[in-house]
């Protein structure tokens, strides 16, 4: 028991009121007004964001493949898996990924399985993304690259070399870390990994919901 008298773990964490103090074009940011255990309100802010898929692309000779791209946040480039947001209303995330495999290396894949469910920062935000396996890779069109992606650069890494590389500090965005040793681990354990369309509780629906919501207001 608590300080309080609540059984750890039982507690419904009510919202009282929620006040938006910004909405852009990739993440919304809001204010909740909190019931805590012990009855105290508390204020936490949070990201809604569109959530993401990245693909852990594997060729036939065991290569991930890989890009290195400018993230101006941050202010350098990153090698990262091939990634994209969730940002069209009730696409399938298998769709959305395989969209991005294209768009940024020019592949496709003939096997697609969900490799690992990530939520990338649940203490602020709502953002979460899928990694997906994907095999038996070709050739596909590739539209011209715009902005960022215009600059990246494409490679291909023995899938052991990307995982010592992600424990170096030299494989740092927190997508390829997790989807790098994810295939590893289920490489190793011989683990089985979900169909591609196997549900997806997490996936993250707040900030789509609102932007629908804010295009269908009255002017």
């Amino acid at each position: 028991m608590t300080s309080s008298g609540s059984v750890p773990g039982a507690h419904d964490f009510d919202v009282l009121s929620s006040r938006t103090v910004y909405s852009g074009a990739i993440l919304a940011l809001r204010l909740d007004r909190v019931v805590m255990p012990g009855g105290k309100v508390a204020e936490r802010e949070v990201i809604e964001h569109h959530g993401a898929v990245a693909v852990a692309a594997l060729d036939e000779n065991d290569n991930l493949v890989l890009i290195n791209q400018y993230r101006h946040p941050i202010g350098r480039r990153l090698l990262e898996l091939p990634a994209g947001l969730l940002d069209e209303q009730g696409e399938d995330p298998v769709e959305a990924a395989k969209r991005e495999l294209a768009e940024e290396t020019g592949l496709a894949a003939r096997e697609w399985s969900v490799l690992v469910d990530v939520a990338l920062s649940p203490g602020f935000t709502d953002e979460a993304l899928r990694v997906y396996l994907a095999t038996g890779l070709y050739e596909t069109d590739r539209p011209d690259p715009e902005g960022e992606e215009a600059d990246l650069q494409i490679l291909r890494m023995p899938l052991g070399d990307a995982v010592r590389a992600a424990l170096a500090g030299e494989i740092t965005n927190a997508t390829a870390v997790a989807g790098v040793t994810a295939l590893m681990t289920a490489r190793s354990t011989g683990a089985t990994l979900r169909p591609a369309d196997a549900p997806w509780p997490g996936m993250p629906t707040a900030f789509l919901d609102r932007k629908a919501r804010e295009k269908s207001a009255p002017q």
